[in-house]
C-alpha cells in the first residue's frame, strides 16, 4: 500500500526528531493555520499550534519585509522551558518544531532545514 501525502510528511518529521532528539515535537502547518502532519505529544492542541506558528510566520514576513531585512528564513522563541522554531516550507506551510531548554540550536536549524526541502516536494 502506497503512503499518503500526510504521513510522508509525518515520516519526515519523525526522522529529524530522530536526528536532533532535543525536538520534542514538530509540526507542518498551511500559512492559513492548519495542520498538515503532526508528530505533537497528546497534551499539545493541533489547532493551537498550527494558528500560532501560521501567526508568527506571517508576523515574522511582515517584519522582515518592512524593517529591510530581506526574506524571512526563520524565527524563534525562546521561553523558560524551552524553544519554539518556525521555518517557512515553500510559500505554502511552515515547519514548527518544539525544542528543549538546553538544545543545541545549531543542529536544530541544519536538522529543520534538511526536512523543509523534503517537506516542500510534499506541500
Amino acid at each position: 500500500m502506497t503512503e499518503s501525502r500526510s504521513e510522508k510528511m509525518v515520516k519526515s518529521l519523525r526522522k529529524m526528531q530522530t536526528s536532533a532528539p532535543d525536538i520534542e515535537a514538530s509540526a507542518v502547518v498551511s500559512v492559513d493555520g492548519l495542520i498538515m502532519a503532526s508528530a505533537l505529544p497528546a497534551e499539545v492542541e493541533e489547532d493551537r499550534v498550527s494558528a500560532m506558528s501560521a501567526a508568527m510566520l506571517s508576523l515574522g514576513e511582515r517584519i522582515a519585509g518592512e524593517l529591510g531585512r530581506g526574506d524571512l528564513d526563520q524565527v524563534y522563541i525562546k521561553g523558560d522551558s524551552g524553544f519554539i522554531m518556525l521555518t517557512a516550507i515553500g510559500e505554502e506551510a511552515v515547519l514548527t518544531a518544539l525544542a528543549r531548554e538546553k538544545a543545541k540550536l545549531g543542529l536544530i536549524f541544519l536538522e529543520m532545514r534538511r526536512a523543509a526541502e523534503e517537506l516542500v516536494k510534499l506541500v
